[in-house]
């Protein structure tokens, strides 16, 4: 069974920075894509970074340039560096692997922007 858990969350001011963390399990992790999602209240869903197992990546365009995806193989581990924090990033954040034709979740991890 895949298990995704992320880490890393926290309350932090504008301009700030935290790093999340996703540990994986139950999955051949080398072959993933994997993806960060977020959902802020009253919002849907949506992708935030991904990265392929090549190791390209993608963004969002509102977090282009201040937030960077980036994975170890060897650790079954994906991170989302957030940079130059704002208080509109404030959100639920989530780790999300497609596997054997299976969307497979984490619980998230709350990031609170705020001064």
């Amino acid at each position: 069974q895949v298990r995704l858990v992320e880490s890393g969350g926290g309350s932090v001011q504008p301009g700030g920075s935290l790093r999340l963390s996703c540990s994986s399990s139950g999955m051949n992790f080398k072959i993933v894509t994997m993806k960060w999602h977020r959902q802020a209240p009253g919002n849907q869903r949506e992708l935030v970074a991904a990265i392929t197992s090549s190791g390209s990546t993608t963004y969002e365009d509102s977090v282009k340039g201040r937030f960077t995806i980036s994975r170890n193989n060897a650790r079954n581990t994906v991170y989302l560096q957030m940079n130059s924090l704002k208080p509109e990033d404030t959100a639920l954040y989530y780790c999300n692997v497609r596997y054997r034709d299976t969307d497979f979740w984490g619980r998230g991890t709350q990031v609170t922007v705020s001064s």
